[in-house]
């Protein structure tokens, strides 16, 4: 595929907006990866890193083997996701913090908007698809209501924490960070950035790696063999993350990990019976917002192959 150098820096804006999103507890960047048109690709250009790689660039080259890796889409995007985790991620971070119903809020629509547009990629409903679908959500919101376990530094549970946590963020409607929350590793690995603890982090990113890998190639097999049940999945997972999402919460368990507070524990209520200033009137437009967002995006994507298809 012929990319253009406008092509590649919207894949860069569209790593932005995943980091961005991964850096949420409860948004996953996945989803952004599906309604922004790029999902597939990501997945089979993930599960296509494998030893063979190697003998491709002993005997083709460094240039034979960057392109069937399909190189530049990964660097683009992982540059767009760095990119955000060095600057959206303080923005996100302060809005969180100072604002949090109006940053869930434009979420909220966002993630609803998101079931629809991965619900209308499904060409057939049936029994089996809509049973997927319900499981799915139903996965996701047991998952999404747990509650943490105990803090855990192991060598072998940091690197199984690790491989978890990724395989989350590429899944649409399940946040890493939320999984890292709920497998008390948070703090673990938060500290271990902080301290420039790099056996920690390296068991930490060798398990990202290896989870990363084996998942993207099963997600690509369910792709290819069950294309709507697998849909109808990730549809469910996105459907059963909203409870996390609802902008006014009652907040019942936290815990500081180092200088952050992280909520362990909490309820979703009606904005009337939220314990502050609800914002409700705000909450709605950014609701709308992020809604309309997901159709933006959705008409871009749809029109950018048939202006390809145009051109050749």
């Amino acid at each position: 595929m012929q990319r253009s150098f406008y092509d590649y820096l919207t894949i860069s804006l569209k790593g932005i907006a995943m980091g961005a999103a991964d850096v949420v507890p409860g948004v996953s960047g996945g989803t952004i990866a599906f309604i922004s048109g790029i999902y597939e690709e990501l997945i089979s250009t993930i599960s296509g890193v494998k030893p063979s790689l190697i003998k491709t660039w002993r005997t083709d080259g460094f240039k034979a083997m960057w392109k069937e890796l399909n190189g530049p889409f990964i660097l683009a995007l992982f540059s767009g996701i760095l990119i955000s985790l060095f600057t959206v991620m303080r923005l996100a971070n302060y809005l969180l913090e100072n604002h949090p119903i109006l940053i869930w809020s434009f979420f909220f629509g966002l993630v609803v908007a998101s079931v629809w547009y991965v619900g209308s990629q499904i060409p057939r409903w049936n029994f089996k698809v809509l049973l997927s679908l319900l499981v799915g959500a139903a996965i996701a919101f047991y998952i999404v209501s747990l509650p943490p376990l105990g803090a855990n530094t192991g060598n072998l549970f940091i690197f199984f924490a690790g491989a978890i946590a990724i395989c989350a963020m590429i899944l649409p409607g399940i946040s890493g960070a939320f999984i890292l929350v709920l497998l008390g590793a948070y703090k673990t690995i938060t500290e271990a950035a902080h301290d420039f603890d790099f056996k920690t982090l390296g068991i930490f990113a060798v398990g990202a790696i290896v989870g990363l890998l084996s998942f993207s190639k099963l997600l690509k097999w369910l792709f290819v063999h069950y294309t709507n049940v697998t849909l109808a999945v990730l549809t469910g997972f996105i459907a059963g993350s909203l409870n996390k999402i609802w902008p006014w919460k009652e907040v019942l368990e936290t815990e500081f990990y180092g200088e952050k507070e992280v909520v362990l524990k909490e309820a979703s209520v009606l904005p009337w019976n939220f314990d502050g200033e609800p914002n409700t009137l705000y909450a709605i437009i950014l609701m709308l917002a992020g809604f309309l967002l997901i159709f933006l995006l959705e008409r871009f994507a749809s029109k950018k192959p048939e202006q390809e298809d145009a051109t050749n």
